[in-house]
Formats: structure tokens, sequence, C-alpha cells
């Protein structure tokens, strides 16, 4: 047997065993693993940022364990199989790739995507954006519609014309009167920003993520700093602190 098929097979088999003899997972519902598994995707997605790959390897399996926990469960209601789950998935992935598996062609990345999303829309999507999930956090979801958005021509000519929508929206929110127009010249700022982001070839979720990250060590070494000295933080001048900031940075 191929030994991937055999692989798979013994996390089918395991999970039968958990689910006929284990109190905790026995218990267990679509519910009560939707947390987990979000908390198993940011995981992932740590692992993948620091490009640990055992940390990858590791998250990834977390991950794997999660959808074939669905797929038991679905099972057991009789809603589905994994064997349908999987085949869904093949299917859906041979007709949104006529290029590979039609005689349509293609001659870039972008016209495939373009083709992905008129697929979607030829199969029942009522809308180009009804794919992005609403619980997406926000960041990545204005990303995501952005995107989907260019790939059917709702896009600026070029990234000039981008960045001057920058510039008028950043205009906007320092000429804000209130609370409430300085939060929503705010939200349109952050949203031009990760259009020009994508025209950059950035992805913001990742750039952000990146300078929390540096953010975060930074900081510690000044709290390190004064526990070593045996001083609180409050207790520093703003220099001093931006004294240890600086070198840490180096």
């Amino acid at each position: 047997m191929d030994k991937r098929l055999e692989a798979f097979k013994r996390l089918l088999d395991i999970m039968d065993d958990l689910r006929q003899k284990c109190p905790w997972d026995k218990k267990q519902t679509n519910e009560t693993l939707r947390y987990l598994t979000i908390e198993e995707t940011y995981e992932l997605s740590d692992a993948l940022l620091a490009n640990d790959n055992e940390e990858i390897k590791k998250e990834l399996g977390d991950l794997f364990l999660h959808l074939v926990f669905y797929s038991k469960i679905g099972e057991e209601k009789k809603a589905f199989t994994v064997t349908e789950v999987l085949n869904s998935v093949c299917e859906k992935l041979i007709s949104r790739h006529p290029h590979i598996y039609g005689d349509v062609e293609v001659k870039d990345e972008e016209e495939v995507k373009q083709n992905w999303e008129e697929l979607k829309l030829k199969e029942g999507n009522k809308s180009v954006l009804g794919g992005v999930p609403s619980s997406l956090p926000s960041l990545v979801k204005a990303m995501r519609m952005q995107d989907k958005a260019a790939q059917v021509g709702f896009d600026w000519p070029n990234k000039e014309q981008v960045w001057d929508k920058v510039e008028e929206e950043l205009t906007e929110f320092k000429e804000a009167a209130t609370v409430r127009e300085s939060e929503e010249e705010f939200g349109d700022l952050i949203f031009s920003l990760v259009n020009y982001a994508r025209w950059k070839k950035i992805n913001p979720d990742d750039a952000l993520e990146r300078t929390n990250i540096k953010f975060k060590t930074r900081f510690e070494a000044i709290e390190l700093f004064a526990k070593e000295k045996g001083i609180k933080m409050q207790e520093m001048t703003l220099a001093e602190m931006d004294a240890v900031w600086e070198q840490a940075k180096s």
C-alpha cells in the first residue's frame, strides 16, 4: 500500500477507536471542537511565520486530526463521510483547473485566479465576495475582498493611483472632527493601505504580525534590563527605555 494511504488509514482507525473508547473524545461535537480548531490554525500560522519546519509538521498533524474528527462526526450523523469530503474537494479542484484537466489555456497565475472566480459564480455563488467568511479577522477579510474584487476587474489601473487614495484617506482622517468620523476615516485609511500592500505583493497581516513580534521582543528587552538593574520600568525615563530599545534593535 502507498505509505501516504497507509498513514491516512492509520489516523482514521485511531479516530474510530477514540470515538468508541475515550471519554473526552466521545463527548466532542462540532461546536466544542470549533474554538480548538481556530486555536490550532493560529498555532500553524505562528509556525509558518517562524519558518519552523518541525512546528509546521506538528501543527499540520493537529489540523489533520481535527479534519478527520469533523468527518467522523459527519459520518455518525449520516450527513457525510470522509470519502465524500475528499472526493468533493477532488471534483472541485478538477472543475476549477480546466487549464490542467481540460482544454482551457492561461498565460499566467492572474488568469488562473480570474477563471477560478468566474467558475465559482457559474457554480451558483451569488457574489464574488460570498466566499469570504464573516468571521475572518478584519485585516485578512479586507485583503481577501480586495483580491477577489480585483479578479473580476474592480481594481485601480496602477499602484500610483492606489497610493493617491491612501494620501486622500490620510488627509480625511486628519481632518475628521469627531470620534465617530475619525473611526470611519481610520477604517478607510487602513483599507486603502491594505489595498496598496496588495499591489506591492505584501501580505498586510503577515507584515503586521512580524511588527508585533518585533515590538514584543524589544519591549521584553526593556523589561529584562529593568529586572537586571533591580528597578521598576515605571522608574525608568523614556530616554533610558529608548536606549535599551535601540540596543535591542541591533
